[in-house]
């Protein structure tokens, strides 16, 4: 049985081989998620990764025309630029394009409470 890093491996290259951009675009998103602590980690789950603190707080999605940042716990997040998306109970996202979408949807402000909120759990 693969392990978990050699499943990220193979999300990864399976995105890479079916758009180098969205790759690009899901590889940024990664490394910030992951830039968060040293405590943070991955796993292949759902068809995306999913990101964990003591409980998870967030996930990349790819889909065909844009890459998904999913919160688990987003309805309680500031939104203070108004980008989170969804009407559940609980998740929001963002929808990403391109990587220039990190910072024109401040991802990291909305990363930092989900981290900290799912850290502190």
């Amino acid at each position: 049985m693969p392990s978990a890093a050699d499943r990220v491996t193979q999300l990864l290259e399976d995105t890479r081989a079916h758009d180098a951009d969205r790759f690009t675009l899901v590889q940024a998103l990664r490394e910030a998620v992951l830039g968060l602590d040293a405590s943070v980690t991955e796993e292949v789950k759902y068809g995306g990764l999913l990101f964990s603190a003591t409980k998870p707080f967030c996930g990349i999605f790819s889909y065909t025309k844009h890459v998904s940042l999913e919160f688990s716990e987003g309805a309680a997040l500031p939104d203070p630029h108004g980008v989170l998306e969804g009407a559940g109970k609980g998740r929001r996202h963002i929808k990403l394009i391109a990587v220039q979408d990190l910072t024109a949807k401040h991802v990291a402000q909305y990363l930092k409470p989900a981290f900290k909120a799912a850290a502190t759990a």
